[in-house]
């Protein structure tokens, strides 16, 4: 904890150079952060004065495998990356909460009385407040502070901007009044249950996962109470590779029924079969009752399901090539898991507009300008709009970049690296 200009200077003379590289893996992404991190103090100070304040971190997160399975208390393969949400931030003792977030105006939450706020619903506001709610509803205590947050975690991109909200504010509540202890996966429940109570969106529990654990981690939500997690220590750029995520510039709006419309009709598969979800459900349970599923629900459905199975599978394999080290047979099921996506899960372009086809165009290019069998592609996130992902050999990034640059337009293609924190405090 340090007085605001002290810190400054102290950034300014390199207090935090090694913690950079260490946290942000990207050499030349690291030197950038001395300026931001400084910006970011000034602009505390501007709001709240000159006090002691402390700094945190969370980052975003790219699937890597398991597209659509976390609601069906599947399996998936994710990871954190280097492009972070960082708030300034001072304890105040108080029973208010004060963010300031980018431009954005000051939010002021009263968790003196955490009870759901409706008239707060789609508004940051309520994600604090149900975060609060949350943690303090596992025996955790809550107070206030004032916090200075930017992020460039990129929004509407599919890296999840807004877990990484999440899992700053219950960071900080972990740190500021619990001494550090409350769990990742705890504080990642505690973003699911703030997104989907309190702010009205209806999500699994993937994105919040990949956020508070970081690295590449593994999850298993078969017990939705006490996901099982696991991180894999393996270091894609150690091994030749970089993370490439572009943004097709395809846009969300309308889309919630595409997106509502995936858990809903897996679960009327599962209920045809006497289940909540779809776990459980065999390739041969489907098989077997292909006609009656096709008749009862419809084809879409039969074909999502299949993609389920499929997918639950192909993400233990995807843990095991790489608890192996056998960086070709994962980056083989990556592009197995990305055609499923896309021929059986359908959500790389909605039926209700076909004429732009986004990632589709996207995936088409990846296919032509990367190796076969050495790099691999696929739809990223939710899909119908937003992103692709690609791995691509560190020597073949400058050419693969360019190519996508030429199409969606410049810096649409971004290079990032697997950070090994979650969220963490920095200073």
């Amino acid at each position: 904890m340090a007085i605001t200009k002290e810190l400054i200077k102290e950034i300014e003379d390199g207090i935090l150079n090694s913690g950079f590289v260490d946290i942000y893996k990207d050499p030349e992404m690291a030197a950038k952060q001395t300026e931001r991190y400084c910006f970011a103090i000034k602009r505390f100070e501007s709001i709240y004065g000159e006090k002691d304040v402390q700094i945190f971190s969370a980052p975003g997160r790219s699937e890597v495998m398991g597209n659509h399975t976390d609601h069906q208390k599947g399996e998936i393969l994710a990871a954190g990356i280097n492009l972070d949400a960082i708030a300034v931030v001072h304890k105040n003792d108080s029973t208010v909460i004060k963010v300031v977030s980018g431009a954005y105006p000051k939010m002021r939450v009263e968790i003196s009385n955490l009870s759901e706020q409706r008239s707060k619903k789609g508004k940051s506001e309520a994600l604090i407040e149900g975060i609060c709610k949350a943690l303090s509803d596992r025996g955790y205590k809550v107070g206030g502070f004032e916090a200075y947050v930017t992020s460039d975690v990129l929004i509407g991109a599919g890296l999840s901007s807004s877990a990484a909200f999440e899992t700053l504010i219950g960071t900080i509540l972990s740190y500021l009044y619990n001494g550090a202890g409350i769990k990742d996966t705890e504080i990642a429940m505690a973003g699911q249950f703030a997104e989907n109570v309190y702010f009205g969106k209806p999500c699994g529990l993937m994105d919040q996962m990949a956020c508070s654990l970081g690295n590449l981690v593994h999850v298993d939500f078969s017990d939705e109470k006490d996901p099982f997690t696991e991180k894999i220590m393996y270091d894609l750029s150690e091994h030749g590779y970089s993370l490439c995520i572009t943004d097709t510039k395809g846009s969300h709006a309308s889309l919630t029924d595409e997106y509502a419309a995936i858990p809903k009709e897996m679960k009327e598969v599962a209920a045809f079969f006497g289940k909540d979800v779809l776990l459980g459900v065999t390739m041969d349970d489907l098989l077997q009752n292909a006609s009656k599923i096709r008749s009862e629900i419809s084809d879409r459905a039969f074909l999502r399901a299949i993609h389920f199975v499929t997918e639950n599978e192909r993400v233990k394999k995807g843990v095991e090539a790489l608890k192996n080290d056998d960086t070709k047979e994962f980056l083989r099921l990556v592009r197995e898991s990305g055609r499923s996506s896309f021929e059986y899960l359908q959500n790389v372009y909605t039926s209700n507009d076909v004429d732009h086809q986004n990632l589709s165009v996207a995936l088409a290019l990846s296919d032509r300008i990367l190796d076969k069998e050495d790099e691999a592609f696929r739809v990223h996130g939710g899909g119908f709009a937003g992103t692709i992902q690609a791995f691509v050999k560190n020597e073949n990034v400058a050419n693969y970049k360019e190519k996508m640059d030429s199409v969606f337009g410049d810096n649409s293609c971004h290079v990032l690296k697997i950070r090994k924190f979650g969220g963490i405090k920095v200073i």
